[in-house]
């Protein structure tokens, strides 16, 4: 075959090369973390409150008197709540992470000529590039514990342990201050700057195929006693329109209060600073088309050939490497994995 007639295969899927666990929360006190194994897990509790008329009125409701009848009205809620225990200042955090090696290497591919194209782009890039830039960036966003999402935010200490396991044993332990780690850019203080590069080599050698890798990650949160903490949400489509229905639920697994792995993988891939208006925003998830769901845009429009599909198409197809950081972006988006083959 003509390599100019070379397409994109109808069914091309990657398998994702970083695999986190659940995480679970349990409680204790900032003192005793070396005893943080034997923590009482944080549960999940219902919670009954009454709301207030809050939300803002169309015009024809504005009435004064309509107004008032409304306050009167109690509005119920049901809620889920997770908290630690009045004697309790500090939230922990565990899960476990996987780094798989293969990266670049899709999991089905129905176009033979297509995957050895693919296989000669991905080799280039390990052997001129290689996967330290993008290792490095993923133990950063575990060691500054992006991972502890809104119960990161006020947090008057943090202190992330990451143990390298093999066979069930400790190999390698680092100790970080997340504090002391930017979520805005990728770097460290000198004082951890070495400690960042020897986990970044481990994440490396898992994804280079040279080692498999098992990290544990424990964080600890001092956010004080009886304060609240913020497990995952669920999301349940279909609620029914019966009243008094719980109006949020959080996650759990069996009774202790937890994190999807799901969101766990999204900020550890918040590494994308190759997009267009990063000095706004910093880093964002590696997406296809950079979406941000919390502002509702995509970063990547296709239309201006920043997307991962027209990135990839161009560099497999057409032999048009583009520029590092946008290499980097496409490999990333391979390691996070997904469905990309072409409709037929």
């Amino acid at each position: 075959m003509a390599k100019n007639d070379l397409k994109t295969a109808s069914v091309l899927a990657f398998e994702r090369k970083l695999d986190p666990s659940d995480a679970l929360f349990s409680a204790g006190a900032w003192e005793d973390r070396k005893n943080g194994a034997q923590w009482p897990a944080v549960e999940v509790r219902e919670k009954s409150i009454r709301g207030t008329i809050s939300n803002r009125l169309k015009t024809k409701e504005q009435d004064p008197a309509k107004l008032d009848a409304s306050i009167q009205a109690p509005n119920l809620q049901t809620v889920d709540v997770a908290t630690l225990p009045n004697n309790a200042d500090t939230l922990r955090v565990r899960f476990t992470l996987r780094v798989l090696g293969g990266a670049g290497v899709p999991s089905a591919c129905n176009n033979a000529d297509y995957q050895e194209q693919l296989h000669a782009v991905v080799q280039q890039y390990i052997g001129e590039i290689g996967f330290s830039e993008l290792a490095y960036r993923y133990a950063s966003n575990l060691a500054n514990a992006r991972f502890l999402w809104r119960n990161r935010i006020g947090a008057e200490s943090i202190e992330v342990q990451i143990r390298h396991l093999e066979e069930g044993n400790v190999t390698k332990e680092w100790v970080f201050d997340a504090h002391r780690l930017s979520l805005r850019e990728f770097g460290a203080p000198d004082t951890v700057a070495k400690q960042l590069e020897q986990l970044a080599a481990v994440v490396e050698m898992g994804l280079s195929s040279r080692s498999h890798v098992l990290l544990e990650i424990i964080a600890y949160a001092r956010v004080g006693d009886g304060q609240e903490v913020y497990p995952s949400q669920e999301l349940i489509l279909d609620r029914g329109d019966k009243r008094g229905q719980k109006s949020k639920t959080l996650y759990t697994v069996g009774e202790v209060a937890g994190m999807h792995s799901q969101k766990i993988g999204n900020a550890i891939r918040t590494i994308d600073t190759w997009y267009a208006d990063t000095i706004d925003l910093g880093p964002i998830a590696v997406e296809p088309y950079g979406s941000v769901t919390s502002q509702g845009k995509a970063y990547r429009q296709p239309k201006q050939k920043t997307d991962f599909y027209n990135l990839l198409d161009n560099w497999v197809l057409k032999k048009q490497a583009p520029e590092k950081g946008h290499q980097h972006f496409v490999m990333a988006t391979l390691i996070r994995g997904g469905v990309f083959g072409e409709k037929e």
